[in-house]
C-alpha cells in the first residue's frame, strides 16, 4: 500500500537521492525494464540496497521481498513527489562564461525546467537577449523575479560577489539557491542553498583515481 504522498515528510538525505533514483529510474524505463531488485539498482546508482529500501519504505509498499520493484509504479510515484509534471522557472544571476554556457544548454534535456531570466550587474550586458532569454540589471531583479513568479535560482558570480547577489535574490523571494561560488553565504533558515564547488569535486575525483590506480598497480 502506497502512502497519500501529501502527507509523507522526508529526511534531507532522503530527498536528496531521489532526483537520483528517478533518473535512474527513467534510464530503465527507456531500456524497457519493467521490474528491478535492491541490489540490481544498488549497482546502478551506487547507493547501498539497504538505504534504497530504506528510502523506499517512506512511500509504503513500493515492492516485495524477492520480486523487487515495479519501475512504472515507482516512477509514477517519484512523478507526484518531484511534481515533473510542473514547469519550474529558473533566473540566473552572472552571464560570465558559465552563465553563458547554463544559458545555452537552459536544461534541454528536461522539458520541465527553464531558466527564464538572467541579472547581471555590468550595465553593458542589460538589455541584451542571449540564448533566447532576456538580460537585466540587478536592480530589477524584485519585480521581474515577482513578474516571473520565480522562487528557483542559480548563481554563478564570483565569492567575492556571492553574499551581494544571494542577498538581492533573497530580498527579490527567492527561496532555493544554487550557488557556484565555493564560499559559503549566510541566509534566513527558510532559504534553501546548495553549493556547486567544480575545483574541489575535481581534486577528489583525481585523489581517488590516483589511490585508486595505486593500489591496483600494487
Amino acid at each position: 500500500m502506497v502512502k497519500k504522498l501529501e502527507t509523507v515528510q522526508l529526511p534531507k538525505a532522503t530527498a536528496k537521492r531521489l532526483p537520483l533514483y528517478y533518473r535512474y529510474l527513467k534510464t530503465l524505463e527507456d531500456s524497457g525494464v519493467k521490474r528491478i531488485k535492491s541490489k540490481e539498482f544498488s549497482a546502478l546508482t551506487q547507493v547501498p540496497s539497504t538505504t534504497i529500501r530504506r528510502d523506499f519504505s517512506h512511500f509504503g509498499e513500493l515492492g516485495r521481498s524477492g520480486y523487487g520493484y515495479d519501475v512504472d509504479h515507482v516512477i509514477e510515484v517519484f512523478d507526484q513527489i518531484l511534481n515533473v509534471n510542473k514547469l519550474t522557472k529558473v533566473a540566473i544571476v552572472g552571464v560570465g562564461n558559465l552563465g553563458k554556457a547554463l544559458l545555452a544548454n537552459n536544461f534541454r534535456r528536461d522539458e520541465n525546467l527553464k531558466i527564464a531570466c538572467g541579472f547581471e550587474k555590468d550595465e553593458a550586458q542589460c538589455g541584451e537577449v542571449l540564448s533566447g532569454i532576456p538580460i537585466y540589471s540587478i536592480d530589477e531583479m524584485a519585480e521581474i523575479i515577482q513578474e516571473e513568479g520565480i522562487n528557483t535560482a542559480i548563481s554563478t558570480v564570483p565569492s567575492q560577489y556571492s553574499q551581494e547577489a544571494i542577498d538581492s535574490l533573497v530580498a527579490a523571494g527567492v527561496t532555493a539557491i544554487l550557488n557556484f561560488a565555493p564560499g559559503r553565504v549566510s541566509a534566513p533558515p527558510e532559504v534553501d542553498i546548495r553549493y556547486i564547488d567544480l575545483t574541489t569535486e575535481l581534486l577528489t575525483l583525481i585523489y581517488f583515481n590516483e589511490h585508486l590506480r595505486e593500489k591496483v598497480e600494487i
